[in-house]
């Protein structure tokens, strides 16, 4: 009698099916986790940024209303910020957002700079993202 090696197309099928299960519960999962990485991205380079503003406001004795002009101050990967309103030296407002979220986007305003430029934050000087 001859000895056969290898699988039936029964267990390969099964294989197969709980591969597919498995996947199906870790996709999901990794997805809401990559979503959540975006929003710390923007969030750290909010903080950040200003961190960077304050640096620049102590030396020039106004906020810059162009994010070139901190020159110490670096991006991380597919974060867009924006400064939308700086008042001298008074405050500043400013969004963030990360191109693998459309539709997300956070906010922060530090002094008297507008809460309704920096949408979603309400409290100054915390991050807020919607």
């Amino acid at each position: 009698m001859q000895m056969r090696r290898g699988f039936t197309l029964i267990e390969l099928l099964i294989v197969v099916v709980i591969v597919g299960i498995l996947a199906g519960i870790a996709i999901p999962k990794y997805s809401s986790v990559r979503e959540k990485s975006y929003i710390v991205s923007v969030t750290s380079d909010l903080k950040s940024m200003a961190t960077q503003m304050e640096i620049y406001q102590a030396q020039n004795l106004v906020y810059p209303a162009d994010i070139a002009l901190l020159t110490d101050f670096t991006l991380s990967q597919g974060v867009n910020l924006t400064i939308n309103e700086a008042t001298g030296g008074q405050g500043w407002a400013a969004t963030g957002v990360h191109i693998g979220l459309p539709g997300a986007q956070c906010g922060f305003y530090y002094g008297n700079g507008s809460a309704s430029n920096a949408v979603p934050a309400t409290i100054p000087g915390v991050v807020m993202c919607q």
